[in-house]
């Protein structure tokens, strides 16, 4: 991590400190569905849901 981000999630409250998780994790969710639908393009949503759920 750079010092100045470090030094921002430091001084952040906890409360911002988990929305910010919170943003990270639903994201990383996300990037993970696209991954997978450019992958397996015959895949459902459903599958690609449930997919990223045993993932994550």
């Amino acid at each position: 991590m750079h010092p100045e981000q470090e030094r921002i999630f430091q001084a952040m409250e906890p409360e911002k400190k988990l929305r910010v998780a919170q943003m990270l994790y639903y994201s990383a969710r996300e990037l993970k569905a696209a991954g997978l639908k450019a992958q397996n393009p015959d895949w459902s949503e459903e599958k690609i849901n449930n997919r990223v759920r045993e993932i994550f």
